[in-house]
């Protein structure tokens, strides 16, 4: 009697729901990257903006991937995803294109820090922008992880 292998579905890692989403190493970078984002938006919301043009994006950039993430975070924690691989593809191309915005801003911070650095209010808005780029770098970075993180997997 010839033995049926097994289905490609059951060889496939279940997708986490629940509390185990923060135990399950792609999916525990969601938290870090909300909190990190809203450290960027909020240090950049703090500052005395002199470049509306570069911080609004870094603004813009930041507030939405932290609203899309925290969806994404409640939709794994409430068990949406019904364990579809369709999750994982949508999980993989918005963190992959949040990661090259974040990219685009976190560059856009930085050159704002450098031209805040000679401003009026220099001491406390280069402090602010400084703390802004470095958390729109580790946001970047997270991103990253969590994108090839799932392609990988």
């Amino acid at each position: 009697m010839a033995s049926v292998g097994p289905s490609a579905a059951s060889t496939q890692p279940a997708l986490p729901s629940g509390p185990a989403v923060f135990k399950t190493i792609p999916y525990a970078f969601i938290l870090p990257e909300i909190l990190c984002g809203t450290w960027v938006w909020i240090l950049v919301a703090a500052t005395s903006v002199s470049l509306p043009l570069l911080q609004g994006w870094v603004m813009y950039v930041s507030l939405t991937s932290c609203l899309i993430s925290l969806l994404l975070l409640l939709s794994y924690l409430l068990g949406f995803h019904r364990n579809s691989e369709n999750w994982k593809v949508l999980d993989s191309l918005y963190h992959g294109t949040t990661a090259i915005l974040y990219m685009s801003a976190a560059v856009l911070q930085a050159n704002a820090t450098i031209n805040s650095e000679f401003s009026t209010n220099a001491p406390l808005n280069y402090q602010l922008n400084c703390a802004a780029s470095f958390f729109a770098f580790l946001t970047t970075f997270l991103y990253i992880l969590h994108a090839f993180s799932i392609y990988y997997q």
